[in-house]
């Protein structure tokens, strides 16, 4: 019995798909990071200091949303 045995390079093509794959996972897993540090710094704040800055806790998860977009 005859076995063939075929071998393909990775084209660039593939090569960059994974590559901006890897870097969209990296900046999604950035993102997710700094959202969740946000979050805790502001939960942290007493209901005090977050009015006295002018932002409610409801609000927290949104804020912290609009500036991990930013990263």
């Amino acid at each position: 019995m005859a076995t063939l045995t075929r071998t393909f390079p990775i084209t660039a093509a593939i090569q960059s798909r994974f590559a901006a794959l890897r870097a969209d996972v990296s900046l999604r897993r950035a993102r997710r990071a700094e959202m969740a540090r946000i979050c805790r710094e502001l939960s942290a704040l007493s209901d005090r200091d977050l009015t006295d800055i002018g932002i409610s806790r409801d609000a927290i998860r949104d804020i912290a949303a609009e500036a991990a977009r930013r990263v």
